[in-house]
This record gives C-alpha cells, sequence and structure tokens, in this order.
C-alpha cells in the first residue's frame, strides 16, 4: 500500500517530482528518463511506470527550464529511441518466452486462443500496435503479445517506429507549448488524470469495434 501511495503520489504530482528530479541529477536525468520510457514499454511487469503524464510533464518543464538542462529537442529523440528499443525488447521476450504458456507441458493457456491470437495480429496488428501507444497497460503488452502471435517483424517494426514518433512527440510537444497556461499548470494532477482517461479512448474503440467484427462472424 506505501508503494501504491508513493507511486499516484508521484503521477499526481509529477512536475514538481521532475522540478526536483532535474535539480539533484543535472544531466544524468536523460539516463533516468530514457530508462524510465525504456522500463515501462520494454518489460511485462513495469506498467504503472508513468509513461504519458510524464511526457507531457516534461514538454512543459523544458519550456520554462532556465538552468538549460533540459531540451525539448533531445528529450523528443532521446525518449522515441527509448520507446521503440522498449518494444522491441517485448516484442522479443514474447516471441521466445511467451508462447510457453500455449504450449508444452505445463501449459497454462489453451491452444485455440493462440491461433486466435495469431489471426488478431495478422488482420489487426498495425492500428495495434500503433494505437497502443496511446493507452496507458495496454502498450506494455501490446508488443508483448505481438511477439507470441509472432506478427512479421519487420512490419512490426515499421509501426512501432511510427507509433513510438506519434506518441512521444503529440504528448511532448503540447506539454511544451501548452502546459504552463494557469489553468493547467495550477490544476496539473486533474491534467494528468485526463490524460490518461483520453490515453484509453483509441484502444477502447477497437476493442468494441473487433468485438463487433467477431460477433457478425458467429
Amino acid at each position: 500500500m506505501e508503494f501504491l501511495h508513493v507511486l499516484v503520489d508521484f503521477v499526481l504530482h509529477l512536475d514538481k517530482h521532475l522540478v526536483e528530479l532535474v535539480a539533484r541529477f543535472d544531466l544524468w536525468i536523460y539516463a533516468i528518463l530514457f530508462l524510465v520510457i525504456f522500463a515501462e514499454t520494454g518489460f511485462v511487469v513495469t506498467p504503472f511506470l508513468p509513461g504519458d503524464s510524464l511526457l507531457f510533464a516534461l514538454g512543459a518543464l523544458a519550456a520554462v527550464d532556465t538552468s538549460g538542462t533540459l531540451s525539448a529537442p533531445m528529450l523528443a529523440a532521446l525518449l522515441t529511441v527509448a520507446a521503440i528499443l522498449g518494444n522491441t525488447l517485448n516484442y522479443a521476450i514474447g516471441k521466445t518466452l511467451g508462447r510457453s504458456v500455449f504450449e508444452g507441458r505445463y501449459r497454462l493457456v489453451n491452444m485455440k486462443y493462440l491461433a486466435q491470437t495469431e489471426r488478431y495480429f495478422e488482420r489487426h496488428g498495425e492500428a495495434t500496435i500503433v494505437l497502443s501507444r496511446f493507452a496507458p497497460v495496454i502498450r506494455t503488452f501490446a508488443p508483448f503479445i505481438a511477439g507470441i502471435g509472432r506478427m512479421n517483424y519487420a512490419r512490426f517494426q515499421l509501426w512501432n517506429v511510427l507509433g513510438a514518433l506519434l506518441w512521444v512527440n503529440l504528448l511532448l510537444w503540447p506539454g511544451y507549448f501548452f502546459g504552463n497556461i494557469p489553468l493547467i499548470r495550477d490544476n496539473f494532477g486533474i491534467v494528468t488524470l485526463l490524460i490518461i482517461v483520453v490515453s484509453l479512448v483509441p484502444m477502447v474503440v477497437m476493442m468494441i469495434r473487433q468485438r463487433r467484427e467477431d460477433s457478425a462472424e458467429q
């Protein structure tokens, strides 16, 4: 419970915590941020790390950072690379180890679900890889499941790169240009929650459409 309390406090007061981290670690903050984004997208067990709200807050902080430590273009480039590499690792883990839950003596999931997963990524893999970037928690699992479903690697990487570019830049730069508007700055915790909620919308819409398609085929 203590960990959950600390995590919620960090997310809701992300702007204040980032100011403290930049002041404490100076240029090392880039390495820390790279690792956070890499881990949030690269490991199935770390979906609790901040992603959307972190990018928006970084943009807002970079716009007013008088120390010269934070550069918005540098953040955009570095964190895009971190997001691409994170998804790549997650895909590799899913492809290498994920199928063990379906196959072998100790399989945990019925094989028919593996076949359904493979068909799904054959039909909707591109949209899933891109849209899942904007859905907290789901973006951590999407590349792992794509690996399990053996999505074509070249196709995966194409949409992985596109998704990372869109995700980082569509959150970082709005934060840079609009994050310090008084109404937004004074209600940053509420704005953070709204970003998380809005980020879930694309995947919810796609899941509803998929369910309708499945129902129509039955």
